[in-house]
């Protein structure tokens, strides 16, 4: 007989599914996620109670979410905590402004869970709210952002969160008080469609009202689309640790999905919102912190060697927030990395090219000098036959930049009694090796001895005289850029020669050699590329002359004026 009376509820509900779905106007085909939804409203309608008879006052809210609020936070690492309260307190500026415009006056605070994976927001009753990492990441603008703390405010402007709390103390039979025992995850899970579906609605004109476009809540959903397809593309094909996270990060979306109307449905009733209140277009605002994703992207792209990606991402970040050494390293490893890897293929083909043999140990200490000398060694164990002859001075320096004095002195001893005819050659870029480790006398007594032995050698008489420039040898370092043949290097020696005179503070000299420098090489304008193959003293100074240049350049303009 059960099973009978069971039977006949299942037909029943089925029934009553069929004419509801008829009697509303929905916008989407039709999916698994549909019936998802008619047994989440189902369930979550057959539990409501009539909670706005007996609803609780604000005070006692606002004390629920405190205490519920004290239980979630947590412990938050040293060097991500200067992040939170960056990523806090624009939340709450955000936040604050669509608060305003509120039905209620409540106690709204907005919170950052630093969670890649959490690519959600939730509200609990009183007035908390809280984004995670995943959603902020996928956003462009302040607009989306907005969206969604609107979304979120309303659930608690519309009792969404205090009815739901009340639910949940009839079905757990928590007694009168007891309501801080309510786990968080009963409020990270979505309300019925149709409380969803108020919240985007009565959200959007938060934003509206506080100066935001409508659009922003539109490309919020069609981004929670797109980064889902994404998602289960990746999911066949999880690998790397990255990857992993993302399938993480996979199973959060299909969750939302499950408790929130679809994209489509969410996104064609704010273009009907648009159009019946005549809102018109406004331009997006950037969204402010968004440089932080973009550091941790390129972060995780060059983790996973996608140098390329890594380097963009790094560049967008910085053209956004400048003041971030660590996406400025970034940015310099990703593009030196690549670096590497490109002649690393070229000497599978030519192992024995004495120049992309130097360029790749220099590539390798650009971007890591800690891994460099081990990942060079590993090339040469692959390298058949006879190795390169250059190849142990170019070991012996990065030993020396990774904190191995004693390999580059023992290499420097079998020089000086070495009758080989490249011996000269060899010491000099051993010299420049004690230039990038900032021994600077050193290698200037090794590039002098070079130079008397290769005096018609421009790159040891230009390598000289940066060497010569770090220990105040301006002059000689001068007389030793022109001392080598005029051709050949033409902007490392106009550049030489500009910082030396910049430094002995012969302005105009040092900027007619800046120019020109310039001109034969637009890379002298890149601070990462200058600080990761030339001393920190040279690195400043092209880049005081490029300031001097600049000033100079509006001085004239504005005089123009």
């Amino acid at each position: 007989m059960t099973r009978w009376i069971s039977l006949a509820g299942v037909i029943v509900l089925g029934v009553a599914a069929i004419v509801w779905s008829e009697r509303r106007e929905v916008d989407v085909q039709a999916s698994p996620a549909a019936m998802l939804y008619l047994v989440a409203d189902t369930e979550q309608e057959l539990t409501r109670m009539p909670v706005h008879f007996t609803r609780m006052p604000d005070a006692e809210e606002i004390r629920i979410g405190d205490e519920i609020a004290k239980m979630y936070g947590g412990n938050v690492e040293e060097d991500q905590q200067k992040k939170k309260s960056e990523i806090e307190k624009y939340l709450g500026e955000v936040g604050g402004k669509l608060a305003l415009h509120a039905h209620r006056i409540l106690p709204y605070r907005f919170h950052y869970v630093p969670n890649e994976s959490m690519i959600n927001a939730f509200a609990l009753p009183g007035g908390h709210v809280y984004v995670g990492a995943g959603l902020l990441a996928m956003m462009d603008s302040e607009d989306e952002l907005a969206a969604v703390l609107g979304h979120e405010i309303e659930h608690i402007d519309h009792y969404h969160c205090a009815d739901r709390a009340q639910q949940e103390q009839a079905l757990r039979r928590i007694p009168l008080g007891g309501l801080v025992a309510i786990p968080v995850f009963v409020f990270e899970t979505g309300y019925t469609k149709d409380q969803e579906l108020e919240a985007d609605r009565e959200g959007t004109r938060l934003a509206v009202a506080a100066g935001y476009s409508a659009n922003g809540a539109i490309r919020m959903f069609e981004a929670f689309d797109r980064r889902y397809q994404q998602y289960r593309l990746q999911r066949a094909r999880a690998g790397s640790p990255q990857e992993e996270l993302s399938d993480v990060a996979m199973q959060t979306l299909e969750g939302y999905f499950r408790s929130h109307p679809l994209p489509a449905e969410r996104i064609a009733q704010i273009q009907k919102m648009i159009a019946a209140e005549n809102w018109t277009a406004r331009p997006e605002r950037d969204l402010a912190v968004a440089y932080i994703f973009w550091t941790a992207r390129a972060n995780v792209a060059m983790i996973s060697k996608k140098y390329s990606q890594a380097e963009q991402l790094a560049a967008r970040s910085i053209k956004m927030h400048a003041d971030q050494p660590g996406a400025w390293e970034l940015q310099a490893q990703a593009e030196f990395a690549e670096a590497a890897g490109s002649y690393r293929k070229l000497l599978e083909l030519e192992p024995r090219n004495l120049r992309a043999v130097e360029s790749y140990a220099t590539a390798l200490e650009a971007a890591d000098r800690e891994s460099a000398p081990g990942k060079f060694r590993n090339w040469l164990l692959s390298v058949e036959d006879e190795k390169p002859r250059n190849a142990d001075v170019e070991l012996a320096g990065l030993n020396l930049l990774a904190g191995d004095e004693a390999a580059a002195r023992k290499y420097e001893a079998d020089l000086q009694g070495n009758a080989d005819g490249w011996a000269p050659d060899y010491l000099g870029e051993l010299g420049w090796w004690y230039y990038l480790a900032g021994d600077y006398a050193r290698a200037s007594q090794l590039l002098d001895g070079a130079v008397q032995q290769r005096p018609g050698d421009v790159k040891l008489w230009v390598r000289r005289a940066w060497s010569q420039i770090e220990i105040r040898r301006y002059s000689d370092a001068i007389q030793s850029v022109n001392n080598g043949y005029e051709q050949g290097l033409p902007n490392e020696k106009a550049m030489a020669q500009g910082v030396a005179y910049w430094q002995a503070r012969e302005t105009d000299s040092a900027l007619r050699d800046y120019d020109r420098g310039v001109a034969a090489q637009p890379e002298w304008e890149n601070p990462k590329w200058v600080k990761a193959l030339y001393s920190p003293l040279a690195a400043q100074s092209v880049e005081e002359m490029k300031a001097e240049r600049e000033r100079q350049k509006k001085q004239r303009l504005a005089e123009k004026r």
